[in-house]
């Protein structure tokens, strides 16, 4: 009997084992990608020659630094906000604010909390904190007396704040998805994949997620609710989604499934708003708005949604026209992910002592040190 109870309890902690790596797998990643290294604007407006206005935009109470674009001296008409990346922060959007403005449209542009000017926040930032202030920037710039309406424009981790925004507003007239994660789910997967992790498929997917739920936790979120392919199926407004061909930091199946969702919630309404695609050829996960065909297509697209104030085709030649070019940057794409130990060392360093406490940052906000558990943040990068 006596033998009995004890192979029962070492089977149960053998069985038990797994789960625990698992479950601090899922702390020290959450560590590690939910702690983004701010990139504090180093331009203005003013740099690239637009003008503009600051404003604060307030989210759950934290006050996000932004700026107002106008166009056509300030004449009303429409607008878009534009939503920053992982890692990124509002100067990286200005080359779209450019020919944007050329076409007509006044712009906002913002720091995500967490990111750019924003202090480090307490918490780790997803999705759904992308959601929150696009939506509320959104709601700010449809107060100013030179906007009559506005659509929501994002990239990377953006495209989701801006999918999600439209799902919860329905004055969103327009949304513009670039280089977007369609769930959570398959984003974290992604970025085992980034690490090099040597996790097999039917490890890596239920490990995806576990770590995925145990990452929204903090902030109280479900993640049904901040996935852009759930939130695009119950926005009902006209989408333009824009991958690279060449994405290998969210490849172009993302842009498949998200247009799937969308065009599937509307396949029994024959007056649903139009869900268009642009694959950019021989395009990345950023900058595509130095390639001409991206900006007419983006440029032709709103002026088609607003009616204005451009015709769509002197819209799409204005923005192809201007010389968009990325802002020279001070730091390196990825780097969490360069850096990060690969194999069956970052497997191992999950079970060291600090492996799951949130990093210690600078001034600037970024980690003092890498935490033992290091694990690639979320996809990142220029707009």
């Amino acid at each position: 009997m006596g033998k009995n109870i004890r192979r029962a309890g070492i089977a149960a902690a053998a069985a038990a084992a797994p789960l625990g790596l698992a479950y601090r797998f899922a702390l020290a990643y959450r560590v590690r990608a939910g702690y983004p290294r701010r990139n504090p604007p180093h331009l203005t407006p003013a740099d690239v020659g637009l003008a503009y206005e600051s404003m604060v935009v307030e989210s759950d109470g934290v006050p996000l630094p932004a700026w107002f674009i106008p166009a056509r001296d300030g004449a009303p008409g429409p607008a878009v906000v534009l939503v920053h990346g992982w890692e990124s922060a509002r100067d990286r959007t200005l080359p779209l604010a450019l020919f944007l403005h050329a076409a007509g449209f006044h712009t906002l542009t913002f720091d995500v909390r967490g990111h750019g000017a924003n202090p480090p926040e307490p918490l780790p930032l997803s999705a759904g904190e992308f959601g929150a202030d696009t939506l509320v920037a959104f709601r700010a710039l449809l107060e100013r007396p030179e906007v009559t309406e506005a659509a929501v424009s994002g990239h990377s981790m953006g495209a989701i704040g801006a999918i999600l925004a439209g799902a919860a507003d329905p004055r969103v007239k327009a949304v513009v998805a670039t280089s977007g994660p369609a769930d959570p789910y398959r984003l974290t997967r992604q970025t085992f994949r980034l690490a090099h992790l040597p996790i097999p498929d039917v490890i890596a997917y239920p490990l995806a997620w576990l770590t995925t739920r145990v990452y929204v936790r903090p902030r109280g979120h479900r993640v049904e609710d901040i996935s852009a392919a759930r939130a695009i199926a119950r926005y009902e407004g006209p989408v333009l989604l824009a991958h690279g061909e060449f994405d290998t930091v969210v490849p172009p199946s993302h842009m498949e499934r998200l247009a799937a969702a969308a065009r599937a919630a509307r396949a029994d309404d024959p007056t649903a708003a139009r869900v268009e695609t642009l694959l950019v050829k021989g395009g990345q996960h950023s900058w595509l708005y130095e390639d001409p065909g991206y900006r007419a297509v983006m440029a032709g697209f709103l002026a088609r949604v607003f009616g204005g104030p451009l015709d769509p085709t002197e819209a799409a030649a204005r923005a192809e026209a201007t010389n968009a070019q990325r802002i020279p940057d001070i730091e390196s794409a990825f780097a969490a992910i360069q850096g990060t130990p690969g194999g069956l060392r970052t497997l191992a360093s999950v079970a060291l002592p600090g492996a799951t406490r949130p990093p210690r940052v600078d001034d600037d906000g970024g980690p003092i040190t890498s935490a033992p558990g290091a694990i690639p943040a979320a996809p990142t990068g220029e707009p």
